[in-house]
């Protein structure tokens, strides 16, 4: 068994988006290998030009995104991106887009944030999943 844990990541919505950068901070902290594998809404959040754009919040907080914001704002909390993307440059991190939701939406690299790695397909991240400590679906 591997020192990985590995995250699949649906859902694009802010309060999601932290937990999936926190948890990949804390792995590489403790010296873990991190795959993330974006699919459906976790994929279009990477799109380049809507990581800054993005302020949505769970339908169910929905009423306390404002507020959580504002907090995080007040406390100078950084963005879920930067704390990806430092994270990553701390340790092994690799991004991978679900090359089924990349044909869904006519998407390529390119159209991706550069933080992506690569495509993969499901059967691959099963795989490398599989031989890890732990998985999460996000």
């Amino acid at each position: 068994m591997s020192e990985r844990v590995s995250m699949v990541v649906f859902s694009g919505t802010v309060d999601k988006l932290y937990p999936v950068a926190i948890m990949a901070s804390g792995s590489v902290a403790m010296g873990k290998d991190v795959d993330i594998f974006l699919t459906f809404w976790g994929l279009m959040a990477f799109k380049k030009g809507q990581i800054e754009a993005n302020q949505s919040i769970s339908a169910d907080y929905a009423e306390m995104g404002p507020e959580m914001m504002k907090i995080m704002q007040e406390k100078n909390v950084p963005s879920w991106y930067s704390i990806l993307k430092e994270a990553k440059e701390l340790g092994n991190i690799k991004i991978h887009a679900c090359g089924m939701t990349m044909d869904l939406f006519d998407l390529t690299l390119d159209d991706l944030d550069d933080i992506v790695d690569r495509t993969a397909g499901v059967a691959e991240f099963i795989r490398e999943a599989t031989d890890g400590e732990a998985t999460l679906f996000i």
